[in-house]
């Protein structure tokens, strides 16, 4: 009996491991509202995250944040089991972005942060400098290379994923990638000896 339980219990682990999201949103939908602040919880940093590095304003990221779920909480009884959960949420989430910075008409995605929040977030000056330079090469790049960039580079998307993501083909997707670590190589030329020191 013991090692019968044992086996359910392992294959759960394994076949629902993928799909834990799938059955907090079952349960969503069958009435179990409580099971919406789970998924917020175990998502909302990445979320946060994807925000963060696409539009580059720290002040807006919660808004931002809150405004992606509050748009899966209204369509969430409409999810259709179809791609995984964080596809779906992280498509909604590039798109807000998207929607932000067509309404702001913001070409320079990485804004400066205050002296403060630089310091908070970099432990020495050398460092806060090597990723200023980073992060302005990565703001010349136009949205549609430096958006996939970041969500296989930074965040660790699949090719697949980011595909998903921001709705266009597979090899369209590696492309832009490809093309994106070019542009930035070569931005990131001059600064070569300084970055390798």
């Amino acid at each position: 009996m013991r090692l019968r339980n044992n086996k359910k219990v392992l294959q759960y682990s394994n076949s629902e491991k993928h799909s834990d999201d799938f059955s907090l949103i079952k349960r969503f939908i069958d009435g179990e509202e409580s099971t919406f602040s789970v998924l917020m919880t175990k998502h909302k940093e990445k979320v946060r995250n994807i925000i963060y590095l696409t539009i580059g304003d720290v002040n807006n990221v919660d808004d931002l944040s809150q405004d992606v779920f509050i748009t899966v909480y209204k369509n969430l009884t409409h999810f259709r089991f179809e791609c995984q959960f964080t596809t779906w949420l992280y498509r909604i989430a590039v798109n807000k972005c998207k929607d932000y910075l067509r309404k702001m008409k913001v070409r320079n995605i990485f804004i400066p942060m205050r002296e403060s929040e630089a310091e908070a977030i970099y432990s020495t000056n050398e460092i806060k400098e090597e990723k200023e330079i980073v992060r302005k090469a990565i703001s010349k790049l136009p949205d549609k290379l430096r958006i996939p960039l970041l969500l296989k580079d930074i965040e660790g998307f699949s090719y697949q994923e980011i595909a998903e993501s921001v709705q266009c083909e597979l090899g369209t997707v590696k492309s832009r990638i490809y093309r994106a670590r070019e542009y930035l190589r070569k931005l990131l030329k001059p600064y070569e000896q300084e970055l390798l020191k």
